[in-house]
Order: C-alpha cells, then sequence, then structure tokens
C-alpha cells in the first residue's frame, strides 16, 4: 500500500496523542498549519482521531503540569475529529492501522511511530523548524 505522493493530496489525515498535544507542547496551531500543508481547511479533511488516542490523552489529563495541561487541551481538540473505533487497544498500533486502511497522512512527532508508519509507506507530517509542520522521512 503507498500513501499520497504529497501532503495535499491527501484527504484523511490522522492524528495522534502528541499531534494533539503540539499546541501545549510545542506551539504549533495544528489544524492552521495542515490547512498550508494540504491547502484544505480542516472541514474539508476526513480528521481521524483512533478511540486508543482518546482513552491515552484522558489518562494524561489529571494533575497540574504541562503534560496534563497540553493533555487536556489535546482533548478538546478531539472535537473537530472523528473519533474511531479500532481493534488494536494501543494508540500507535490504531494509529497505524487506520492509516493503513485509509490510506491517511498521519501527523505525529513521535520517532518509533513514524519509523513504523514509513516502513508501510505511509506519509508522515511532524514538527519541522518552529511552530510549522511538514513531511518528514
Amino acid at each position: 500500500m503507498t500513501g499520497p505522493r504529497t501532503a495535499q493530496e491527501a484527504e484523511t489525515v490522522v492524528l495522534d496523542t502528541n499531534a494533539l498535544m503540539m499546541p501545549v507542547e510545542v506551539d504549533v496551531r495544528v489544524f492552521d498549519e495542515l490547512e498550508r500543508l494540504t491547502g484544505r481547511p480542516p472541514a474539508a479533511l476526513n480528521l481521524l482521531v483512533p478511540r486508543a488516542v482518546v482513552a491515552e490523552l484522558d489518562r494524561l489529563t489529571d494533575g497540574g503540569d504541562a503534560a496534563a495541561r497540553a493533555a487536556r487541551v489535546g482533548r478538546d481538540l478531539v472535537n473537530r475529529c472523528r473519533v474511531v473505533e479500532t481493534e488494536e487497544p494501543y494508540a500507535d498500533d490504531a494509529v497505524l492501522a487506520l492509516a493503513v486502511k485509509h490510506d491517511a497522512l498521519v501527523v505525529t512527532n513521535d520517532r518509533p511511530l513514524r519509523d513504523r508508519l514509513r516502513d508501510r509507506d505511509v506519509r508522515v507530517v511532524g514538527v519541522r523548524g518552529q511552530n510549522t509542520l511538514a513531511e518528514v522521512s
């Protein structure tokens, strides 16, 4: 299976846990950056979040530290996406399965996940430079 040739060809985008936490953790406006990369407003994209990612965000929201605050913001951002049930209970496995199933672009800054995605020819977007997203290899 081959992913889209460029981010601009993407119609479906899967977001992982750290992608949803990027606004707080690395000051990246994820949806604005997706619009810049794809040339489509977020409402025109099929934005998917696996239920396992939502569960992971829920687990991280307890507490008053920066990670908990980032997870709470990420949990709010999930409302702009479609939550999808998968058979995979682990978030990274669910992201990979959805990406392959939907020939999707994935937003993640998680290097091990990115490597797994690239092994399956899935296009990946991550943080590049300051406050921006770009396709990564």
